[in-house]
């Protein structure tokens, strides 16, 4: 299947949870349905609310217990948040579910990572902090304290955002030396993807979204972590698209621009931005992309 690419690519699943997917027994099913289709991950949105009330109102399902059922009815793929904004959430009480459902998946958790959007909704609405330099800020004091508690040592923090006093978390993460993290981020700006060198992995998003992610502009988000990490070792580099089933040729012309920058994962767009709803299930059960 992989063709050119080697072994080194990996395929997904990516998808809201709202809208189509804003019921439980629907998303188990798709992700059932993905990993018997071969596909190596599903991820998941994070969000409480995406349109103004007086636009457009959808149901929506918790990304995070979505993710237990379908780690309860799976055994293969990875499973991971895309991206939970860590600002709208407490690091400690996100540092306890994440362990939780590393071990209940036996180890397929990645924790994928964001300031959120868009603010005005999924901020403001809730009288939560929206400005992006804040929430930037919290952002990374919350990593500092998951990774924090995730060592199961004596752990305790100061910042400017949280404080905790002494404690240990246990247990540890099944995943050695720890979970994951991906860090999502927006085009053109640089600092998240200076975050992200700091982690495991990137997940760059266009801040104009939807207006797609460019192979060029991969390469200036590269440049950016390759000059904070000095190499790309041992690090995911993730890109959403979209491919079509059963079409070698046009995939790989799609596919290749990304292969050749040193993408890992390609994480399929299954969204209602592309098309109905039984479309995008036929698309999930034709497997990933033959190369």
């Amino acid at each position: 299947m992989l063709g050119f690419l080697g072994a080194t690519m990996k395929f997904g699943i990516n998808l809201p949870n709202f809208g189509w997917f804003g019921d439980i027994d629907t998303l188990v099913e798709i992700a059932v349905e993905a990993e018997d289709a071969g596909w190596d991950g599903f991820s998941i949105w994070d969000h409480v609310l995406v349109f103004k009330q007086e636009d457009m109102v959808l149901p929506f399902v918790d990304p995070w217990i979505a993710l237990t059922a379908i780690a309860c009815h799976t055994k293969r793929m990875k499973l991971c948040p895309l991206v939970t904004p860590l600002p709208r959430r407490r690091p400690w009480k996100v540092a306890r579910e994440a362990v939780t459902l590393d071990h209940l998946s036996r180890g397929r958790l990645i924790l994928g990572v964001g300031i959120g959007a868009p603010p005005d909704v999924e901020f403001e609405y809730f009288n939560e902090e929206s400005n992006s330099k804040i929430r930037a800020e919290m952002l990374d004091e919350s990593l500092d304290i998951i990774t924090g508690l995730w060592t199961g040592k004596p752990f305790s923090y100061t910042g400017k955002h949280y404080q905790i006093e002494e404690m240990t978390f246990l247990p540890k993460p099944k995943q050695n030396p720890r979970i994951p993290i991906w860090v999502g981020g927006g085009i053109p700006h640089k600092a998240p993807f200076k975050r992200a060198a700091r982690y495991d992995g990137v997940c760059p998003v266009h801040s104009k979204w939807p207006e797609p992610v460019t192979p060029e502009d991969l390469d200036t988000v590269l440049e950016i972590i390759r000059s904070e990490r000095k190499n790309l070792d041992s690090y995911e580099v993730i890109i959403c698209g979209a491919t079509t089933p059963n079409d070698e040729q046009k995939n790989r012309e799609i596919i290749e621009p990304w292969n050749t920058r040193g993408v890992t994962w390609w994480l399929e767009d299954i969204n209602g931005m592309r098309a109905e709803v039984d479309v995008l299930r036929e698309r999930v059960r034709a497997g990933p992309p033959d190369i």
